[in-house]
């Protein structure tokens, strides 16, 4: 189950593999940093790292974060991490978190539906699971943006705040793919993915029929360490907005660049 879930943006300018520089949007590396360290501060029995690429698939969970592949000049070979999860992992090892993990990509292309039931999937990877949702928002803010002004970009973006300010995840399910990828909003499949993950299932007493699987993966299984311990994950940041089952907390919302980055930090009641 998820005990705790967060949200980061995955532009490539958070890696200093690929910039160069360090201070390049301080606030939003180090509203990152800190979603991260809460994340952590739940003593997971693992960490599930899901971003967007151009396939749904599992990665080898010991993979090298090499940014650098992805750097404009750079040609990534058919082995290289999707950038969405190179930069989670990267976002995790700076945290200086060694257990176990799950590197999981959701096509852009893929519907809600098969989002959702990659995230029930992944919320059962481990008794008790973190989950680190990576994308980004619209890239057309502005006429300096990859995307160019786009008038539609601006509402979708406020849509995707206040559905994770107010943990409405039938908002998040229900937001259009095609419109998302007009606005180059690449986070809108792992955002659903969280929505999955983090709905209430009602299941039957004695289901008789199986459920289709649509472009799933099967997260390794990993068990709960013997005899361990684990941190309460009940607290919540000062002022954090709530759902019927969900407390929630936007920590950055802003398009500095011309694409809408957002972090935030979800925890199941």
């Amino acid at each position: 189950m998820i005990v705790r879930a967060a949200l980061c943006p995955s532009p490539p300018l958070l890696a200093s593999g690929v910039t160069g520089q360090d201070v390049l949007l301080p606030e939003l590396r180090a509203a990152c940093a800190a979603a991260v360290s809460w994340l952590l501060a739940a003593d997971p029995d693992a960490v599930v790292v899901i971003g967007p690429a151009t396939a749904t698939a599992t990665w080898p969970s010991d993979s090298v974060p090499d940014l650098s592949m992805h750097a404009p000049a750079a040609y990534p070979g058919p082995s290289t991490l999707p950038l969405a999860l190179a930069i989670g992992a990267q976002l995790l090892d700076a945290a200086g978190y060694s257990g176990p993990r799950v590197l999981a990509s959701v096509a852009q292309s893929a519907s809600p539906g098969a989002c959702l039931e990659l995230g029930r999937e992944l919320a059962a990877a481990a008794p008790r699971v973190a989950l680190l949702v990576m994308g980004d928002g619209s890239a057309r803010r502005s006429a300096a943006a990859p995307g160019y002004l786009d008038e539609r970009a601006e509402p979708f973006d406020a849509t995707v705040e206040q559905a994770f300010r107010d943990g409405d995840l039938a908002a998040l399910t229900a937001l259009d793919p095609d419109l998302a990828r007009d606005l180059l909003a690449s986070g809108r499949p792992a955002w659903q993915a969280l929505a999955g993950a983090l709905s209430p299932v009602s299941r039957p007493a004695a289901p008789q029929t199986a459920v289709p699987r649509v472009n799933a993966i099967r997260a390794p299984a990993i068990p709960a360490p013997a005899g361990s311990a684990h941190a309460s994950a009940s607290a919540v940041p000062t002022g954090a907005s709530s759902a019927p089952h969900l407390q929630t907390e936007v920590r950055y919302a802003a398009a500095p660049l011309g694409v809408a980055y957002l972090v935030a930090t979800l925890t199941p009641r």
